[in-house]
């Protein structure tokens, strides 16, 4: 028989205590203001989805990540949401009117069938915005933007931001004649940043010298953004087709006018490819010295609403909730509890407990009153009128 406890929950499925849960709450209430500041407006989307609309156009990622049932009613397959990215497109491109612009919030729990193998969640209560309709690197700015300042909302004040352009890698693929089989093996070696992997099968492939070198370049390319991209130029402009030098340009625009926005330092990291299959060029992480891997990140994604019939420029971020519980100071304690006792048919006492809850007050009514709480006793012994007993801390 086994020794483990009955109550144990699955890998990666965790529970919010009571002091947790105060903090979340109160972190999720000042960032939906944040973002309501900034014209986001607030949606919900549903926690399953027919399994053939929630993946569409997000790639295989998405789908290992998603956990998959049979819908009882209809029979056919449904997914739990895993990213609620590509639901917000849909609802953007197919369940709302159309705009030229739309900036639409989201927060909930989504549901991972596997762990990352860094000690996130499976249960991430994500947070995320998404601006649909601008193309231009002002929508990234802005974007990047917000993601600074809901961290900060949060309680992460010391932020390290990571810029990438998959249109960098693309080009280079394209200059290579690689297939797709190919290309994922390239691509996931780079991410890895796997340098003699790299090498080896380069030079399996016999592709020019210097396309090759160009490659190979990718993985020395991160650091500071203006040094990094000064020698992406050296080092790729020959290599690079015009879509490729756009892109660039584009980390070169963005970095400085990210850089004059955030006190934070700003890298470029030409290998950081995360979420390939959808993104269609920036993509950027922020990092927190707390923690060992991104607390948020995002990107572009313009071809997403194509299969929902609206396709259009889009872009955004995301990030967890829960992931902020270890960033900034802890919020202030729960206000002190006052006790009345448990009686019936007293409407004094009831109109008195409820004066206090309508002040904003936490009142407990109980007959096992804590010695030396603070209290409501009755006047002169009599129930007609009550009042308030000890010291109460406001929070």
């Amino acid at each position: 028989m086994s020794n483990q406890s009955p109550w144990i929950l699955p890998a990666g499925i965790d529970e919010v205590l009571p002091t947790q849960a105060r903090r979340i709450e109160r972190v999720r209430a000042r960032m939906l203001e944040t973002f309501d500041r900034w014209g986001y407006e607030l949606v919900v989307p549903p926690m399953v989805e027919f399994i053939d609309t929630l993946l569409v156009g997000t790639g295989e990622d998405l789908d290992l990540d998603t956990l998959k049932v049979t819908d009882g009613l209809s029979g056919r397959q449904l997914g739990v949401r895993a990213d609620m990215t590509p639901q917000v497109a849909r609802m953007d491109a197919h369940s709302l009117p159309a705009v030229d612009e739309r900036r639409l919030c989201y927060i909930g729990t989504v549901i991972r069938a596997k762990t990352d193998g860094l000690g996130g969640s499976r249960a991430p209560m994500q947070v995320g915005a998404e601006l649909f309709g601008s193309d231009g690197p002002e929508a990234d700015v802005e974007v990047i933007s917000l993601m600074t300042e809901a961290l900060a909302v949060g309680g992460c004040q010391q932020l390290t931001l990571d810029l990438g352009h998959v249109g960098v890698f693309r080009s280079l693929v394209r200059a290579a004649g690689l297939d797709e089989a190919r290309e994922d093996r390239l691509r996931d070696a780079l991410t890895r940043k796997a340098v003699p992997e790299i090498r080896e099968t380069l030079a399996g492939w016999s592709l020019e010298p210097a396309v090759a070198e160009a490659i190979e370049a990718l993985c020395d390319l991160h650091g500071p953004w203006r040094a990094t991209l000064d020698a992406a130029k050296v080092r790729l402009s020959a290599t690079l087709d015009a879509a490729g030098l756009a892109a660039l340009e584009r980390l070169a625009t963005v970095a400085e006018a990210i850089q004059a926005r955030v006190a934070g330092e700003v890298l470029v990291d030409l290998s950081e490819l995360h979420g390939y299959h959808y993104q269609t060029g920036l993509v950027y992480a922020a990092y927190s010295p707390r923690m060992g891997r991104e607390i948020a990140r995002g990107g572009r994604y313009d071809d997403i609403g194509q299969v929902f019939g609206r396709s259009r420029p889009a872009l955004g971020f995301s990030l967890d909730m829960r992931d902020l519980l270890c960033e900034g100071p802890a919020d202030a304690p729960a206000r002190r509890t006052v006790y009345a006792p448990a009686r019936l048919n007293d409407a004094a006492l009831d109109r008195a407990v409820a004066d206090l809850r309508e002040q904003g007050h936490r009142v407990i009514t109980t007959q096992s009153i804590p010695d030396g709480a603070p209290r409501l006793v009755a006047v002169d012994g009599q129930t007609q009128t009550w009042q308030l007993t000890g010291e109460l801390d406001h929070g």
